[in-house]
């Protein structure tokens, strides 16, 4: 299995981190699977960044084998959606892009993909007007919904489906909201899908 993840996906986190610029097409960048972080494990924090933030996004699992999807058959191709976060060394990541090198390792790292439990689609009327937020020590740092999405979910797979072929199983980060910021150790991270419990873990 794969991790794709799209960067810049809600027009307030893109203000958030200083980008003006237009998207015209989506920011795609991959995880290995030995980021994937599962099952409320602890959440370690890397020796090689002092600054990791979290970013909370509505994650798809793909179902079915596809290559070159069209838009309007995309919904074919998930099952299930869930909440996780997709952890950056935003220090690592500043200072390559300063640079002018791949930032992939600023992302990809060893369990910086965190995932909560799936549910599945059909138990929602809309995919695209789906509200998610995430709380630290119990208090709301983060929310967003699905409909402020730049690029939504399908013409996503359509896009992506190009390059590369999903295979059942990948997972797909749709992107963050707006109100990123750094985690310590000892916080507790919950993160919640239309009011729901998904996902449940600790900083260490």
């Amino acid at each position: 299995m794969k991790i794709i993840a799209v960067g810049m996906n809600y027009a307030l986190h893109k203000q958030e981190l200083g980008h003006t610029e237009e998207n015209r097409e989506p920011v795609i960048f991959l995880k290995p699977d030995s980021a994937i972080l599962k099952q409320g494990k602890p959440f370690f924090l890397p020796t090689f960044s002092k600054e990791v933030h979290y970013e909370t996004e509505l994650v798809v699992r793909i179902c079915r084998l596809g290559k070159c999807i069209a838009p309007r058959f995309a919904h074919r191709y998930y099952d299930a959606v869930t909440v996780g976060i997709d952890f950056t060394a935003r220090d690592l990541q500043q200072k390559l892009r300063a640079e002018g090198k791949p930032w992939e390792i600023s992302k990809g790292f060893d369990n910086s993909a965190v995932i909560g439990d799936f549910v599945p689609v059909n138990r929602f009327k809309d995919v695209q007007n789906l509200n998610f937020h995430l709380t630290i020590d119990g208090n709301k740092v983060q929310e967003g919904n699905t409909r402020d999405m730049i690029f939504k979910i399908d013409e996503l797979i359509a896009y992506i489906s190009q390059f590369y072929t999903l295979k059942i199983g990948d997972l797909l980060y749709t992107g963050t909201p707006v109100g990123v910021g750094p985690v310590s150790i000892g916080q507790h991270l919950e993160g919640y899908l239309e009011g729901e419990k998904l996902l449940d873990f600790y900083v260490r």
